[in-house]
């Protein structure tokens, strides 16, 4: 019987002396670069069985919180104020480029939302509420569709929800030492009670509360991870009770499908218990590498670039997807194209999509990718991939 057996039940958790090695742990890394290319693929196709297949969010969250668990050995205003040095320049870079656009495609918030619009402009400086946009920007007819600015900026919810959870992880970290279980729980008690409509909490508030909610046992069960206390739990026990949790995501859902189907995105609580059960079996099997072993050693230099540029990725992705469809109707003022292609440009649209985004991905990297390592007070580099 192992010497965590023999504690009687609450008894507060101790940090542990060491329990991760130096350097950073690339099978994190690799999860990490799987949910960023999963959530790409995800908005070119918006297959829904994809956020069953791989909940990327609970995914990066739990990541973020093991990470954030293992900054937190140091000073805690330290940790949370270079947190969100690193994060707030790269949405920096992307407001500037955003809002400008939005306004040359005659947004007028003044109109709309009188004098409290310069108060909410604020939150594309720091995002602890929702940046406001146009839900129609442009002409339908033109190089973007209308809803442009709204997809353009749909990931910014993350960045809410994480500068949420970095700002809480102290006490949070601190409540979880003690009462670790509650801690765990209780954000699935709260997505219970304001996810599936019991209590409603109307307009921004809402969704921030419902993502912090939504992800934060994943964020909690990263703590865990780096306390290494799935060390202390059987391997079985673990996975048959993630299995149960995952299970009644699965019936929860089947009970309550949208206009989209099976995705959890939009079924609070189902994300919530599927993602916190994935992330448990995934973290239950975490093998902690130095290097990625085997045939994985090929993807070293994409893992390490990806993880270099996790911010620029996430934030720029929904806008460059939509960059591609101008891009591909230039195959349209080709003759033979337009003659003997058309059906076939047609059917393969998405194709071409996937196809076009990686490269456009590429340039924004090399463009702006390097505001990451200034924020993180490095050396720019252009295209940070692991090589000297």
């Amino acid at each position: 019987m192992s010497a965590a057996a023999t504690v009687p039940a609450g008894t507060p958790v101790a940090p542990p002396a060491a329990t991760r090695k130096p350097g950073r742990d690339r099978y994190l890394d690799l999860l990490r670069t799987i949910a960023l290319v999963r959530v790409v693929i995800y908005h070119v196709f918006g297959w829904a069985w994809l956020t069953i297949l791989f909940p990327s969010m609970g995914v990066m969250f739990a990541l973020a919180g093991s990470l954030m668990a293992r900054s937190l050995s140091r000073p805690a205003l330290g940790v949370i104020r270079g947190r969100i040095r690193r994060l707030l320049p790269p949405m920096w870079v992307f407001a500037l480029v955003v809002v400008p656009m939005m306004f040359a495609l005659s947004w007028q918030p003044v109109k709309e939302d009188g004098l409290w619009w310069f108060v909410k402009l604020a939150w594309y400086v720091f995002p602890v509420g929702a940046p406001p946009f146009p839900w129609s920007s442009g002409d339908r007819a033109g190089l973007l569709e209308d809803t442009w600015a709204v997809q353009a900026a749909g990931p910014l919810w993350y960045i809410r929800a994480y500068l949420w959870f970095v700002l809480a992880s102290p006490l949070l970290l601190r409540a979880f030492r003690k009462l670790p279980w509650a801690t765990l729980l209780a954000p699935l008690g709260l997505t219970a009670v304001i996810g599936t409509g019991l209590v409603t909490i109307p307009g921004e508030t809402g969704n921030a509360l419902s993502d912090f909610a939504v992800f934060g046992s994943c964020w909690v069960l990263g703590f865990a991870h780096h306390d290494g206390l799935f060390k202390d739990v059987p391997r079985y026990l673990t996975v048959s009770v993630a299995s149960i949790v995952m299970g009644f995501g699965l019936w929860w859902a089947s009970g309550h499908l949208t206009a989209d189907g099976w995705d959890l995105n939009d079924i609070p609580l189902a994300q919530a218990t599927w993602s916190l059960g994935f992330c448990v079996i995934l973290l239950q099997y975490a093998p902690s590498w130095q290097e990625l072993p085997g045939r994985l050693a090929r993807f070293d230099r994409l893992v390490t670039l990806a993880n270099n540029r996790a911010v620029t990725i996430y934030l720029w992705h929904n806008l460059l997807i939509l960059a591609t469809i101008p891009l591909i109707d230039l195959l349209w003022e080709i003759p033979y194209v337009d003659t003997h292609l058309g059906s076939a440009v047609e059917a393969g649209y998405t194709l071409l999509m996937t196809l076009l985004i990686w490269p456009l991905l590429a340039l924004v990297i090399v463009a702006v990718g390097w505001v990451e390592d200034v924020a993180a007070k490095r050396r720019p580099r252009l295209w940070p991939d692991g090589r000297p």
